[in-house]
């Protein structure tokens, strides 16, 4: 009975988002899987890889409510400093994760982040994955791996003082010049859509340097369920606050 009701909840949560409300693009913080598999006395290769397994779920519910980009923050920049050993069973599962999704040949791939600063292994598989899917029509897919918000915008500088000096202009030139949208279009998410909705698991209540730049009009949902047990109705009931705030983009 507590299945079928459940059932019945999701069924009628999901018939009542408006269709003309829904985000473009989700930004998710895939964030608990080590605590996950702690709280069931698992090791912390079960939870990252039981979150790995989570992952084509939520690109299905995306797909139902309309979202165009999603983008999946699997491994910031901080996370290169975790133990060796723990360190190589997760870039091992994303590796694999990445793999299966292409192979799918359902949603078009886009590796975000510092790929030199990863094993010459999982760069290998992110740019695979990518090039193997970069003819796929269907939700555009961000996975954020080696992502740090203020590298991205680092670099997003760097690129734009390199294309400028190319272009032969002086440092005075760029700096008279320079404005936001010099940094916009040198971002690793260059000409997509800012993200409208950036979900966080796990009860933490920070961004922690995911998407910076692009956040900054963003609505925010913090879910208090692990990564891996996250649900559908968990995602609806997001989908479903963003669609009831009244978003004025400072207007």
């Amino acid at each position: 009975m507590p299945h079928l009701l459940y059932g019945l909840y999701e069924r009628r949560l999901a018939a009542s988002l408006p269709a003309d409300r829904a985000p473009r693009h989700v930004g998710v913080i895939l964030d608990g899987n080590r605590r996950w598999a702690r709280s069931i006395g698992k090791s912390a290769a079960t939870g990252h890889q039981r979150g790995a397994d989570k992952i084509a779920e939520l690109l299905g519910w995306s797909e139902d409510v309309g979202v165009e980009v999603v983008t999946l923050w699997m491994l910031s920049t901080d996370n290169l400093q975790r133990p060796p050993e723990e360190l190589a069973d997760l870039l091992a599962i994303i590796e694999d994760a990445v793999r299966d999704l292409a192979a799918t040949r359902r949603w078009r791939l886009q590796a975000v982040g510092s790929l030199e600063l990863l094993p010459e292994r999982t760069a290998a598989a992110l740019r695979a994955a990518e090039a193997a899917t970069r003819d796929v029509v269907g939700l555009h897919v961000n996975v954020a791996v080696g992502y740090g918000g203020r590298r991205e915008i680092a670099d997003a500088v760097r690129s734009y003082l390199r294309a400028a000096s190319a272009a032969g202009a002086s440092l005075d030139e760029m700096a008279e010049s320079f404005d936001v949208e010099h940094i916009a279009a040198h971002l690793y998410t260059k000409g997509q859509p800012d993200p409208d909705l950036v979900i966080r698991t796990s009860g933490e209540q920070r961004l922690g340097g995911f998407l910076l730049w692009q956040s900054a009009h963003s609505e925010f949902y913090f879910c208090e369920a692990y990564w891996p047990d996250f649900r559908r109705v968990d995602f609806l009931r997001a989908v479903r606050a963003y669609a009831a705030r009244e978003r004025r983009l400072g207007r």
